[in-house]
């Protein structure tokens, strides 16, 4: 498997961006529509939207500490 080039990646990234939106937008929708249902947040999907972005923002904070690390 090769190296992908800037174009590739630039794509790459667009595209895991543009499926991540549609996850938490489904996710959040499903949600809803559970909560309006039952009444209460005891669904897959709330776990899955709550986890999601949590380990989204933690590797964000993660990865952004080591690049700083590795500038030093």
């Amino acid at each position: 498997m090769r190296k992908m080039d800037e174009m590739e990646m630039a794509i790459s990234l667009q595209s895991i961006k543009w499926a991540w939106l549609y996850t938490v937008l489904f996710l959040f929708i499903w949600t809803v529509i559970d909560y309006v249902r039952v009444g209460k947040f005891n669904s897959l999907a709330f776990i899955l939207l709550i986890s999601q972005n949590i380990i989204k923002l933690g590797m964000d904070l993660y990865l952004k500490g080591k690049m700083d690390k590795d500038e030093e």
